[in-house]
């Protein structure tokens, strides 16, 4: 049955399978109801609510908004005595109430968002297996590779999931290797998609992928949750996680796939592997190279410096470093008509021990005959860079007499400093003001507060990944583009670029405010699903042409923090959303509370 057009947001939309107007079907009842984190609403059940589906004696008689709820809240949240206490009260909401858990959030973004996120986030993966109350989300385990169809297929039916975020756990947040704790950043990543580009948290599934770890500290654990074991390699992994992947394919064929916090040998190599097959994507490999793309078209416009004419040093050629290049080569060649090859020869970056993804990016020693490059100093003297980015957690690489080298051969150095946490910054951003007289067009890789030069202040952009990857995944899922190819994610680059305050003339950020981050992700949508559709991957049928309408259907699909009235219906019959029983939310799950 179609919802009333007053409750439609966009009403020539709201029969979507995804539409987000009118109200939603559930055959639950009773404290099953209140179980399941996705139809719950706690004291916000009204009358009629509360009479259909048997809640009278199960809740308080008060009836409250949702305003009053989060008051509430935010009241207990303020109390907790540090981030982690906080972190932690913050999941048993999630598993309480969806709705209530991210309006909180959306309310205070700027104070929580370090919270759910990192770097508090690290912590509570850290303490994964001491703070373990109830397990969330799907544990596949190398030992038992014969049995992850059946544990894939328990989470929904085919259709029921949009996303899938998997983790091993080797790589987690610079952190490192955390084991089983890893499915937290899993989880992690998919309230971030919801909170930032309105998908469907019931349609969602994260993974952990256990292979063992290599962490002592975790192995000597009497506590440790996860397999107490070194972790595997070679064909025994490999096969763990072609074994995964095609599980996924067959069971959810429709879903997009985040792979997250690998490590550096195998990132790259899972991600070339399946990007040729499906539709996936790799935040460390793509999502950073994608924001820090996005915040360099940005200084171009600003600066007037010409793809064809720029030269890039990236001091740092881990995952990060390797994934903004391999962005910067891909932007490069589509905006000149380069071929990837020669796009290279723009771009700098120096390790001795290469990785394969790091091979296309080294130079040979003849170009060097003669001349300095032991020393970042003398690189920057040797390739007069437009662009220097540093990924290399060195604190204070990049020095005074670096930068004003670099000044003194371009007219606005653009000067990333993005290594975090903050003690690990290449430079700091006053710094490199006060270095170039005000010169320099900077981001970062954690917030800091504006630079202030000769009375005038300087905002300062943080690359943060949170405002590009979900609208990514957005455009895919709403597109159910079959591939994710470079020229998608300069697509979604180009719209992202287009948001920034320096561009649009609204400030001099060369990103968008993450408070912003909603609206920025439909634009990055849009771009994503015009392109699928240029290239003829898109399989979703009748996506409007023009831009209006095109982002109203998107709009329109985007899950909102907000309560939908209920509709009661026959448990014969109903879907596994219906029932309860889809994605992390099961109220089945919920039932099943272990310490």
């Amino acid at each position: 049955m179609a919802p009333h057009l007053k409750e439609q947001k966009h009403p020539k939309f709201g029969n979507l399978p995804l539409s987000t107007s009118g109200a939603q079907e559930t055959s639950l009842t009773g404290n099953a109801l209140l179980r399941t984190p996705y139809f719950n609403k706690g004291s916000g059940f009204t009358r009629e609510e509360r009479k259909t589906f048997k809640l009278h004696g199960l809740l308080p008689p008060n009836i409250q908004t949702l305003e009053e709820q989060v008051q509430r809240a935010y009241e207990q949240y303020s109390s907790r005595p540090n981030d982690l206490a906080k972190n932690t009260f913050m999941t048993s909401m999630m598993e309480q109430n969806e709705v209530l858990f991210y309006r909180l959030i959306q309310d205070h973004i700027k104070e929580m968002f370090s919270v759910i996120y990192t770097p508090t986030e690290g912590d509570a993966i850290q303490n994964y297996s001491r703070l373990f109350r109830r397990p969330e989300g799907c544990f596949l385990n190398i030992g038992d590779i014969g049995r992850i169809d059946d544990n894939i297929d328990q989470w929904g039916d085919p259709d029921d999931i949009d996303l899938i975020v998997v983790s091993d756990g080797e790589q987690i947040l610079g952190i490192g290797d955390q084991g089983v704790g890893g499915i937290l950043i899993s989880i992690a990543k998919l309230v971030i998609y919801t909170l930032c580009a309105g998908i469907h948290p019931s349609r969602t599934l994260p993974v952990v992928l256990d292979c063992g770890t290599n962490n002592k500290e975790l192995l000597d654990d009497d506590l440790y949750l996860g397999l107490r074991q070194p972790r595997a390699r070679g064909d025994k992994y490999d096969k763990f996680v072609s074994t995964f992947v095609n599980s996924c394919k067959k069971r959810y064929p429709k879903a997009y796939l985040h792979f997250e916090d690998f490590g550096l040998n195998n990132a790259r190599r899972i991600l070339d592997t399946y990007q040729p097959e499906i539709a996936c994507f790799n935040d460390d490999v793509q999502g950073t190279g994608c924001v820090t793309l996005a915040a360099i078209m940005a200084a171009f416009k600003v600066g007037g410096v010409q793809w064809g004419d720029a030269r890039f040093v990236i001091f740092g050629a881990g995952t990060a470093g390797t994934g903004i290049a391999d962005q910067i080569k891909d932007a490069i060649a589509h905006e000149t008509g380069k071929s990837k090859g020669e796009a290279d020869r723009q771009i700098w970056s120096k390790k001795d021990q290469l990785t394969p993804a790091q091979i296309p990016y080294a130079r040979d020693d003849g170009e060097w005959q003669g001349k300095q490059h032991g020393e970042l100093l003398s690189v920057v003297k040797e390739v007069k860079p437009h662009v220097l980015i540093g990924t290399s957690t060195v604190p204070g690489a990049f020095t005074k007499d670096i930068v004003q080298e670099m000044a003194r051969h371009v007219e606005r150095p653009i000067i990333f400093p993005l290594s975090n946490p903050t003690r690990l910054h290449e430079a700091k951003p006053q710094d490199l003001f006060d270095w170039t007289r005000g010169k320099a067009l900077v981001a970062t890789g954690s917030p800091f507060p504006p630079a202030k030069y000769q009375g005038k202040e300087y905002e300062i952009s943080e690359c943060n990944n949170s405002v590009t990857f979900p609208g990514i995944g957005l455009g895919a899922i709403l597109s159910r583009t079959r591939l994710l190819p470079p020229s998608l994610l300069v697509a979604a680059v180009k719209a992202l670029a287009s948001t920034a305050p320096a561009v649009n003339g609204t400030g001099g950020g060369l990103l968008p405010d993450v408070a912003d981050v909603r609206e920025v992700s439909v634009q990055i949508a849009r771009n994503v699903i015009k392109a699928a559709v240029e290239e003829g991957l898109a399989q979703e049928k009748n996506i409007p042409t023009g831009d209006t309408d095109l982002e109203e259907w998107i709009r329109e699909q985007m899950w909102d923090a907000r309560y939908r009235p209920l509709k009661l219906i026959k448990d014969d019959g109903a879907t596994a959303h219906a029932r309860g029983e889809a994605g992390i939310g099961s109220h089945r799950r919920a039932a099943s509370f272990r310490f």
